[in-house]
């Protein structure tokens, strides 16, 4: 890390102030999502509070990187953390008067008020996750910057690594009471951490638009872009495809061990994700971090070609395993182009507006592919078509069925990839990085 230069010593309490809250946002999210089912026993409830969280994540990114754009992003962190804070504070008190046998019924409007009281403070910390990169902008230097998105890329892999113990044995403990305890307790502490964090920033130069979302301009600026665009579709493109993982993983999985076996590999798979992050940190992105997002993408959607060969845990492992060590890579790399080719004073909208396009693509897959699977690849592979042409060295049943989804959703993506790889859109953009003046000096302005 003695390569990170700028302002380090804020980054990093910026680091620990958002990983605190992403841990304490994200355990809240899967607790409630837990303990609704356990209490009601409704896959339909659990299913709408999916469907409603990933429809607002997708829908506020914008408008949270207006926010950003148009106020100081240490005071826009702090605002997400206070404003979790208060909604997780009214959440707690209706949940200790109603009745806990209200909470069993899946129409019951205090538990509806309750799911979407703290959906709203978990969503809200998304402006975090918008704000943090743009700081890297100004904190970091440019040659280091993938280093440090490197690092932003781990805090997200420890926060899905301790959330899932975390949410479950808490859940198991004392239903969602000391789930809101902690969660107070840490935005508390967050809040007071975060005041004390001196950050050096510009102040926001676009007041012109200071109220506004302007969806258009930032529209506009992805377009004044050359590639930029393609580039956020494509992400779009491959979060289609990976909506297949989404709806189906998990039953492939379970077809192949049994389900304290898949909990607990899953736990191992994570720590993939963190010590990716952690090989960004020290490797960074290089001189041109677009060929590596394509490459990356390339080798990733070959695993998944690969893993589903046969009916295997190990392959299936080792895939996995692959796959979340690589994606920080990627994710590094977009972060670190959007931070050179954008203005700074639209870095807020233009990663919001990524993310809420990117986000959009896979639970629509996932809605989709379910039923596709289920009715069409399933029987192909169990005593269809399929089963009578290749069963015989593929396989054959329900999970060869799945396999062969996985097959062809690894061979579109390197497709697809490897038209982007020689495209015009791609040869632009790597050229606008090459060429394009750093949006801020670093720090100490």
């Amino acid at each position: 890390m003695g390569d990170i230069r700028g302002d380090r010593k804020t980054f990093f309490n910026l680091l620990v102030s958002t990983l605190l809250v992403s841990v304490i946002n994200f355990t809240v999210w899967f607790a409630i999502t837990f303990y609704v089912y356990l209490q009601t026993r409704s896959v339909f409830a659990t299913g709408l509070i999916s469907g409603i969280f990933l429809a607002l994540t997708a829908s506020t990114g914008i408008w949270f990187g207006s926010l950003v754009d148009h106020h100081r992003k240490k005071t826009m962190m702090q605002v997400s953390t206070v404003a979790s804070l208060a909604l997780y504070t009214v959440a707690f008190a209706v949940y200790q008067l109603t009745p806990k046998q209200s909470f069993t019924d899946p129409a019951s409007v205090a538990l509806w008020v309750v799911v979407l009281l703290l959906m709203f403070g978990v969503i809200a910390g998304n402006i975090r996750t918008i704000a943090l990169p743009t700081l890297v902008t100004v904190l970091i230097e440019e040659e280091s910057r993938g280093r440090a998105n490197g690092l932003v890329g781990t805090t997200t892999g420890v926060t899905f690594l301790v959330t899932s113990v975390i949410s479950g044995v808490l859940v198991a403990v004392g239903d969602m009471f000391w789930v809101l305890v902690l969660a107070l307790a840490v935005l508390t502490l967050a809040v007071g951490h975060l005041s004390l964090v001196a950050v050096r920033e510009p102040a926001p130069a676009d007041s012109s638009v200071r109220r506004t979302v302007d969806l258009r301009g930032t529209v506009g600026v992805v377009r004044g872009v050359p590639g930029l665009m393609a580039l956020i579709i494509f992400s779009a493109f491959n979060n289609l495809l990976g909506g297949v993982f989404m709806a189906l993983m998990d039953a492939y999985g379970l077809s192949l061990v049994s389900v304290q076996a898949w909990g607990l590999l899953w736990g191992v798979l994570s720590t993939g994700f963190i010590v990716g992050g952690l090989l960004v940190s020290r490797t960074g992105v290089g001189a041109n971090p677009v060929r590596l997002l394509l490459g990356v993408n390339l080798l990733l959607w070959t695993v998944t070609l690969l893993f589903p060969v046969r009916s295997s845990i190990v392959l299936l492992s080792a895939g996995m395993y692959l796959y979340m060590l690589f994606v920080p890579y990627a994710e590094a790399a977009e972060q670190t182009i959007l931070q050179k080719v954008v203005p700074y004073e639209r870095q807020g909208r233009v990663f919001g507006f990524a993310q809420s396009v990117e986000q959009a693509a896979s639970p629509l897959t996932a809605f989709l592919i379910s039923p596709v699977a289920q009715f069409v690849f399933i029987p192909f592979m169990t005593d269809g078509a399929g089963a009578d042409a290749i069963g015989g060295w593929f396989g054959t049943g329900p999970e060869r069925g799945l396999a062969l989804v996985f097959m062809l959703t690894g061979a579109i993506g390197i497709v697809a990839t490897a038209v982007a790889l020689g495209s015009s859109p791609y040869r632009r953009l790597a050229d606008r990085y090459a060429e394009a003046p750093a949006p801020v000096p670093v720090s100490g302005l």
